[in-house]
């Protein structure tokens, strides 16, 4: 397993995200990762990799609009298109994908069939480009009030009812452990659908180690299940940064 720091809360000694990409690197760190990217200098990000090797595990669609309001889909779509072009330039990582709100008044179905209608259109935009989607599951009990998509179970059954390997999940141990879940019970078979991981302690939304999480435990779990993929290490530091980061790494093991 890769760890992949978020540089959009890492290494802000830096304003500019090429430069946080190279700090990485001189940390050791071969992945990283970050959240929109309009406001970003994909030119300098793009420099910062090629001249690093690091690689990015995923960015956000910029701007977030709704899978579950018809209303927002066209600049969804729109929206997906250019983070998609945008991901070109920067190796193609996997973009992130979020729900939108619930909406008064409508039902669970017809919520969950605008979503698929919604991925499934983005997941063919996805395959014809060569992008990866990743869908991801948020809380709505501190984060993200309102937040249609908080069920990792239900996640994946989005993804199962798109069918397209294009779409697949990011599994988020904090959203997942605010809402109560049992990370086992959830991912056990299914594994196959999760493309990211990204870790953050509760309470807090910081460093691992710093909360209740039992993280060996956690990470076992997840070799058991087969997952190798790499960790995304989004959470606020309470140290400075290198503080932070070797506190990580002791804390999950890696």
């Amino acid at each position: 397993m890769v760890l992949a720091p978020c540089i959009e809360w890492h290494f802000d000694q830096y304003t500019d995200l090429g430069e946080r990409i190279r700090a990485a690197h001189a940390a050791g760190y071969e992945a990283a990762e970050f959240h929109l990217w309009r406001d970003k200098d994909i030119a300098s990000i793009a420099a910062a990799l090629a001249d690093t090797g690091v690689r990015l595990t995923g960015f956000c669609a910029d701007p977030r609009r709704s899978l579950v309001d018809p209303a927002q889909h066209d600049e969804l779509f729109a929206a997906v298109r250019d983070s998609i072009a945008a991901a070109g330039r920067i190796g193609q990582p996997p973009i992130i994908i979020a729900s939108g709100f619930v909406r008064e008044g409508i039902s669970l179905q017809e919520h969950f069939d605008t979503a698929v209608t919604a991925l499934s259109r983005l997941a063919r935009m996805a395959e014809t480009e060569g992008a990866t989607l990743v869908l991801e599951p948020l809380n709505d009990r501190i984060d993200h009030p309102g937040m249609y998509l908080v069920s990792t179970t239900l996640g994946l059954d989005l993804i199962e009812a798109v069918g397209s390997p294009a779409l697949r999940l990011l599994y988020d141990v904090y959203h997942s452990t605010v809402m109560g879940e049992d990370m086992e019970a959830v991912l056990e078979g299914r594994m196959h659908l999760v493309r990211h991981v990204q870790v953050a302690d509760f309470p807090g939304r910081n460093e691992p180690g710093t909360g209740t999480i039992d993280w060996p435990a956690k990470l076992s779990a997840l070799k058991r299940m087969g997952y190798d993929g790499d960790i995304g290490l989004e959470y606020r530091p309470t140290l400075p940064i290198a503080e932070s980061l070797a506190r990580t790494r002791q804390a999950l093991g890696l």
